[in-house]
């Protein structure tokens, strides 16, 4: 048998699996709650290294789509549901959307979020809450694992608050989201100040607070927005060039 090569994931490898994994459901050979195949077998069919394959999967498991369980597996999302991202990122297009307005639709929208899961999250809730922010410690010198535990965090609030509608609809403005801030976040600064403020943000609602939680997830996305605008990697400025002489 061939082997396969071990070479460092790219965006074409993770599209690959992403495509496939979308094929898969397509047909209807993986259903909601199913799980994928074992890491190596999956990697082997797809004739690519097992590294980029956990890259694709973490990908997914980042938009909801797959759920990755430690020490049993990896599994097919059987909720929330997320509206038709294509068509949010396509009505951006059309229509202009600006990254303040997607940031105030985030702002409206999940600090409503916060204040309801503070309210009705149960203790689920809380332990998966703590596991993220636990792993958002764990991973402040990798910017990308930490992305990918942020946004499982706010998924959660989501999930917590008891409405699966709104929960769907910030389901599709994160992955949105998500799919520019994965480009930029490597020149991401101080996460541990992020950190400290998601910690806040758990205890508030494992606290049944609601009006903390509103006013942190309010506080958490104002620094969010200033951040992640400064990470936008700045265009350089043409260099001069003496003509040369003739």
């Amino acid at each position: 048998m061939p082997r396969i090569k071990q070479d460092i994931p790219d965006t074409h490898r993770t599209m690959q699996v992403v495509d496939h994994i979308r094929s898969l459901m397509e047909k209807g050979t993986l259903q909601p709650g199913d799980q994928i195949p074992p890491e190596r077998e999956f990697a082997a069919s797809l004739k690519i290294s097992r590294a980029s394959l956990r890259t694709g999967i973490n990908y997914l498991a980042a938009m909801g789509v797959l759920k990755v369980r430690h020490g049993v597996g990896t599994f097919v999302a059987d909720g929330p549901p997320e509206f038709d991202k294509a068509s949010l990122s396509l009505m951006g297009v059309l229509h202009g959307f600006q990254s303040w307005q997607m940031f105030e639709a985030r702002l409206i929208l999940e600090s409503s979020l916060a204040e309801l899961a503070a309210d009705r999250s149960n203790d689920e809730h809380h332990a998966a809450l703590s596991e993220e922010v636990a792993e958002m410690f764990a991973s402040l010198d990798n910017p990308t694992e930490y992305l990918i535990h942020d946004v499982r965090f706010h998924r959660i609030i989501s999930q917590a608050s008891g409405n699966p509608i709104l929960a769907a609809l910030m389901e599709t403005i994160t992955s949105a989201l998500y799919d520019d801030r994965r480009k930029t976040v490597e020149h991401s600064r101080n996460l541990r100040e992020s950190a400290e403020i998601h910690r806040e943000l758990y205890r508030a609602i494992r606290s049944r607070n609601p009006t903390e939680a509103r006013r942190l997830m309010e506080h958490h996305l104002r620094m969010a927005q200033t951040a992640q605008s400064m990470e936008q990697p700045k265009l350089r400025k043409p260099r001069k060039t003496t003509p040369r002489p003739q």
